[in-house]
C-alpha cells in the first residue's frame, strides 16, 4: 500500500513539474509575441513620422530624418533577407556576422542621426551634412550589397534546380511515351543473284496441259483410245427382233 502511495505522489509530483514549464514556456511565448508586435508597431511608427518630416520639414531637419528612414528601410530589408535565407543556405552564416558588423556602424549613425535632429545649432548642422550623408551612402550600399547578392544566390540555386528537375521530367515523360518511338527498321533479307543455271533447263510447258488439261500419258502408262472402235454388239433372246422398214 505504502507502495502504491509513493507512486502516485511521484506521478502527481511529474505532472505538476510539467505544467509549470509549460506554463512557463507558454508566458514566455506570449511575452515574446507582444514584445515583438509592440516593437513592430513602434517601428511602424517611427517610419510614418519620420516619411512625414522629411516631406513637411524644410532644410536639415527633413534631410535628416530623410537619412534616417533610408538608412533604417536597407538595415530592416537587409536582416530580413539574410535571415529568412540562412535556414536553407548556411554559407549565409558569414554574410550574417559581416551584416552583425555593419550594423554596428548603422546603429552608431542612427543615433547620431536622433540627436542631431533636436539640435538647435542649424549652422553647425547643415555643416555636418555632409559627412552624414556619406557615412549613409557606404552603410546602406554595402547593406544593399548584401541582401541582392544573397538574393542572387538564391535565384541561382532555384534556376539550377529548375533545369534540373526540368532535365528529369522530359527523361520521365519519354519514358511514359515510349509507344511513340520509331523502331529501326529492320534490314532487307539477302537474295541469290539471278544467273544462269547449271541444271538442265526445264521443259517448256505444254499448251494443252494448261487450265486443267490432260497430260501426256509416259511410255510406261498403257495408250488409251480416245474413241472406242465400233463392234457388232451381242443380241441375247430376251431381246425383240427389229421389225424391217416397210418399203412403201
Amino acid at each position: 500500500m505504502e507502495t502504491v502511495v509513493t507512486v502516485l505522489v511521484l506521478l502527481f509530483a511529474v505532472f505538476v513539474v510539467l505544467g509549470a514549464y509549460a506554463a512557463v514556456k507558454v508566458v514566455g511565448a506570449a511575452k515574446r509575441s507582444v514584445d515583438r508586435t509592440i516593437t513592430q508597431a513602434r517601428r511602424t511608427v517611427e517610419d510614418h513620422t519620420l516619411r512625414a518630416k522629411s516631406f513637411t520639414q524644410p532644410g536639415p531637419g527633413g534631410e535628416l530624418a530623410q537619412l534616417r528612414l533610408t538608412l533604417r528601410t536597407s538595415m530592416r530589408a537587409t536582416q530580413d533577407a539574410l535571415y529568412a535565407g540562412v535556414h536553407e543556405d548556411e554559407s549565409l552564416k558569414e554574410s550574417i556576422a559581416l551584416f552583425e558588423r555593419l550594423s554596428v556602424h548603422g546603429r552608431e549613425l542612427e543615433g547620431d542621426l536622433k540627436r542631431l535632429e533636436a539640435d538647435p545649432d542649424r549652422t553647425t548642422l547643415t555643416e555636418r551634412l555632409p559627412v552624414l550623408r556619406e557615412r549613409t551612402r557606404r552603410i546602406t550600399e554595402s547593406a544593399d550589397s548584401l541582401r541582392w547578392a544573397a538574393r542572387d544566390r538564391a535565384r541561382r540555386f532555384a534556376d539550377d534546380d529548375l533545369d534540373t528537375l526540368s532535365a528529369q521530367i522530359d527523361v520521365e515523360a519519354g519514358a511514359l511515351r515510349h509507344w511513340t518511338k520509331t523502331e529501326p527498321a529492320e534490314p532487307p533479307t539477302e537474295t541469290e543473284p539471278s544467273g544462269p543455271t547449271t541444271g538442265p533447263p526445264a521443259a517448256a510447258e505444254d499448251p494443252r496441259t494448261r487450265h486443267g488439261a490432260p497430260r501426256q500419258a509416259s511410255a510406261e502408262e498403257p495408250v488409251r483410245p480416245a474413241i472406242t472402235p465400233s463392234g457388232r454388239r451381242p443380241v441375247y433372246p430376251w431381246q425383240k427382233k427389229p421389225r424391217p422398214e416397210s418399203t412403201t
